[in-house]
């Protein structure tokens, strides 16, 4: 049963296991145009059912959370300090999973903090954004101009969005609910993402790290991801027939389950 609750202004999910357990909590952090209701009908429950209590953030000026007045003004180190308002509320670091824009937070907040854990999930690659955006303006030039009306709130049917984030066969409904939900991401932050606030590398702690892919992903292509794994020094692993939404893809609980197995390692 997934519990939603609002720690100063910032919107929190939580599903947590049936019986009490000692394993580490795992908090995701959810990409741009997004909130973190992309993560409780999929992941949460999977890995709250295998054992790790899970929550999920809202960025502020995303989902439930404050601030949506102000979104295009929001900086990557603003939602970096929302990460971190919502880890000292648990009292415990926990596993940090990042998708997308979440994933380039994840190195952000590792500049800073240390953790037992992280999963970089078609995470933008430290990098920056820039490569796999003029990669989407060769490759898919009318995606790049139909995904920059989407950025401004203007975006009317589901096609876009089945093109942007997915590879196999999407259930129409549930396009329809992402559609209502997706909203607006702050340029602040994309600009931050593609060349004014990069991780450094040199700063940044090195937890155990787990690098994952889609294949067919349009938005944070598999050699962008290849490339964060050659950044850190880590192998990756690339999701065949999947796009960038890993998480309602058909076949998301192949994903969910190498997160599972990856984590029983590290707690064995």
């Amino acid at each position: 049963m997934t519990r939603t609750e609002m720690i100063n202004g910032i919107e929190v999910f939580s599903c947590l296991p049936a019986d009490a357990t000692d394993r580490l909590p795992v908090l995701f952090v959810h990409g741009a145009f997004a909130g973190g209701w992309m993560w409780t009908d999929t992941f949460m429950p999977f890995l709250a059912e295998a054992g790790y209590p899970c929550y999920a953030v809202s960025l502020r000026g995303h989902g439930g959370s404050h601030g949506r007045e102000r979104i295009d003004w929001h900086s990557i180190a603003d939602y970096v300090e929302d990460v971190t308002r919502v880890i000292d509320w648990l009292g415990q670091q926990p596993v940090l999973v990042g998708h997308s824009m979440g994933g380039f937070i994840v190195q952000k907040y590792l500049e800073h903090h240390t953790l037992p854990a992280a999963v970089l999930l078609c995470s933008v690659p430290p990098q920056g954004l820039i490569a796999a955006q003029f990669h989407l303006l060769f490759q898919k030039p009318h995606l790049f101009m139909d995904l920059n009306s989407i950025m401004g709130g203007d975006y009317a049917d589901t096609s876009t969005l089945r093109e942007a984030l997915f590879a196999g066969e999407v259930d129409e409904a549930m396009l329809e609910i992402w559609l209502r939900r997706m909203q607006p991401e702050s340029h602040q932050a994309l600009w931050d993402m593609s060349m004014f606030n990069l991780p450094c590398l040199n700063a940044m702690s090195r937890p155990p790290m787990l690098i994952l892919g889609a294949e067919h992903d349009v938005l944070v292509p598999a050699f962008l991801v290849q490339s964060t794994g050659q950044s850190y020094g880590l192998p990756v692993h690339i999701f065949r027939n999947m796009g960038h939404a890993v998480t309602h893809e058909k076949e998301w609980p192949l994903v969910a389950g190498t997160m599972s197995a990856w984590l029983d390692k590290l707690e064995a």
